[in-house]
C-alpha cells in the first residue's frame, strides 16, 4: 500500500488566501507603525542624544528688516538695516545667504563687500553664523523721484534667508550622557522607590478591596443594584473631579477631614496630607486604591459568577465553613484572574500620571518616573533626560508584560 504524503509546497490558492489575508492586515500594520512604533523608537532614539527642548526648533538664520531715515525730496540719503541673527546659540550655521528686492525709486550707495546686486535685487553671501551670532547689515541708499511717486518701502519685501546647519536630532552622534545624568543624581534612587511603592502597595490595595467587594454583591439582597452603581463610581468619575473633591476634603484648613477629626479629638493641629513627607505618599495610594478597586471588583465577580454553585453546596454538606469554603474553593478558583489583574494593575499603576500630577504636583516625596519625565523634559527643558526616564520606564513594564503573558497562558478561558 502507497502511503500518502502531503505535499510540501504551497500551493496556488494557498499563496493567495496568505496575501489576502496580508492585504487585509496592511492597514492595521501601517497604523500601529504610525502610532505606536514611530513614537516609540523616537524616544529611543532622543534618549541617545543631549537635547534641551529649544533644540527641537530648526536652526535657521533669522533677520529683520528696518528702513532708517526720513528722506524729504530728492537725494536724501537714508539706510537700509538688516538685523541678523542665529536662532541657536550654540549651533554653527554654514553658507548664509541673504536675498531681499530692493524698491524701485532707491539707488545703492555704499554696498557691504559680501553683498552685489543682481537683477535689482539683493545678495549676500555672510558665510558663518556662529552659535548666538548677531549682526546689523547697514546699505546706504540715495531717494529718486520714483520712491516719492509710489511709496515702497523696504519693509514691504521681506527677505529671504537660506542656510546649513546640522541637526542635532537626525545626526549620528550618540552619547550615554542622559542615562548617566539619571542614574548619578541622588534622587533616582528615592524617585523609584516611590515608584515601587506606590505602584505595588496601591496595586495590593486594589485587588484586596476589590475582592471584598465581589464577596459582598456576589450574594442576593435588597438595593444590590444601588450599591453596584455606588461602587462604581471613583471609576468612572473624571479624574479632574475626585481630585480636587479630594484636596478640598483634606485641605488642612478648610477639609472636612481634618475638622472631624479635632472635633472627635484625634488630632489637635491640622494634619497636610498631600504637603507632608511620607503622608503625602501614603494618601496617594489610598486614593490609588480607592479609585481603581471598583475595576478589580468587576474582574473578580464576573469570575465569582461563573463558578458552579454545587462545589460549595458540596463541602457545605461535609461541614466546611464560610471561609474554608473560600480559601479552600474560592481562591483557588480566582487564582487566575487575581494573577492577571495583579500584573494589569500592576503595569497600569505603574505608568500612572495624571492621579499624583493633580494631588500634589510630584512634591512632599510623591515624585514617581512618570512625573520625573515631564519634569525632566518640560519643567528644565531638558527632552533628552525626559527620553531617557521614559526609556527606563518601558524596559520595566516590557518586563512586566512578559510575567502578565506568562500569567495569562495559565488562566483557562481568557
Amino acid at each position: 500500500m502507497v502511503e500518502a504524503n502531503p505535499p510540501k509546497k504551497i500551493g496556488p490558492l494557498a499563496r493567495r488566501e496568505a496575501r489576502f489575508a496580508w492585504s487585509l492586515l496592511l492597514p492595521t500594520l501601517i497604523v500601529v507603525a504610525v502610532v505606536v512604533i514611530l513614537p516609540l523608537l523616537s524616544i529611543f532614539w532622543i534618549s541617545f542624544k543631549p537635547i534641551k527642548l529649544g533644540d527641537l526648533r530648526p536652526v535657521v538664520p533669522i533677520s529683520k528688516e528696518f528702513f532708517r531715515g526720513k528722506p524729504k525730496i530728492v537725494g536724501d540719503t537714508a539706510e537700509i538695516h538688516y538685523k541678523l541673527r542665529n536662532s541657536s546659540g550654540d549651533t554653527l550655521i554654514e553658507d548664509v545667504t541673504l536675498e531681499d528686492i530692493i524698491p524701485e525709486g532707491l539707488i545703492i550707495k555704499n554696498l557691504d563687500e559680501r553683498c552685489h546686486i543682481v537683477n535689482s535685487g539683493l545678495k549676500c553671501l555672510l558665510g558663518e553664523f556662529p552659535g548666538g551670532y548677531r549682526e546689523t547689515l547697514k546699505i546706504s541708499v540715495t531717494v529718486t523721484q520714483v520712491y516719492f511717486a509710489k511709496l515702497i518701502k523696504p519693509q514691504q519685501t521681506l527677505p529671504h534667508m537660506t542656510g546649513k546647519a546640522e541637526n542635532i536630532l537626525t545626526n549620528l552622534n550618540f552619547s550615554t550622557e542622559n542615562f548617566k545624568l539619571i542614574f548619578d543624581g541622588e534622587e533616582f534612587s528615592q524617585v523609584l522607590y516611590v515608584t515601587l511603592f506606590y505602584t505595588f502597595f496601591g496595586t495590593i490595595g486594589a485587588i484586596i478591596f476589590g475582592l471584598f467587594a465581589a464577596l459582598l454583591l456576589n450574594q442576593s439582597f435588597r438595593f444590590r443594584g444601588i450599591l453596584r452603581g455606588l461602587f462604581l463610581f471613583p471609576y468612572v468619575a473624571p479624574i479632574i473631579a475626585v481630585a480636587f473633591t479630594w484636596i478640598i476634603l483634606f485641605d488642612p484648613f478648610s477639609g472636612s477631614i481634618n475638622a472631624i477629626l479635632i472635633d472627635m479629638d484625634v488630632i489637635e493641629t491640622p494634619i497636610n496630607f498631600f504637603g507632608r513627607k511620607p503622608l503625602a505618599l501614603i494618601t496617594v495610594t489610598v486614593f490609588e486604591i480607592w479609585r481603581y478597586f471598583p475595576l478589580s471588583f468587576l474582574f473578580i465577580l464576573s469570575k465569582m459568577q461563573s463558578i458552579d454553585n454545587e462545589m460549595y453546596e458540596a463541602a457545605e454538606m461535609d461541614g466546611a465553613s464560610p471561609f474554608q469554603q473560600f480559601w479552600y474553593l474560592g481562591i483557588p478558583m480566582l487564582f487566575g484572574i487575581l494573577s492577571v489583574l495583579f500584573l494589569l494593575r500592576f503595569i497600569w499603576t505603574f505608568n500612572k500620571f495624571d492621579d499624583i500630577f493633580l494631588l500634589t504636583g510630584g512634591n512632599a516625596g510623591t515624585r514617581t518616573l512618570t512625573v520625573n519625565v515631564y519634569e525632566q523634559a518640560f519643567a528644565i527643558s531638558n527632552i533628552g533626560a525626559g527620553s531617557a526616564v521614559a526609556v527606563i520606564i518601558f524596559v520595566c513594564l516590557v518586563l512586566f508584560s512578559v510575567l502578565f503573558f506568562r500569567f495569562i497562558n495559565r488562566e483557562d478561558g481568557l
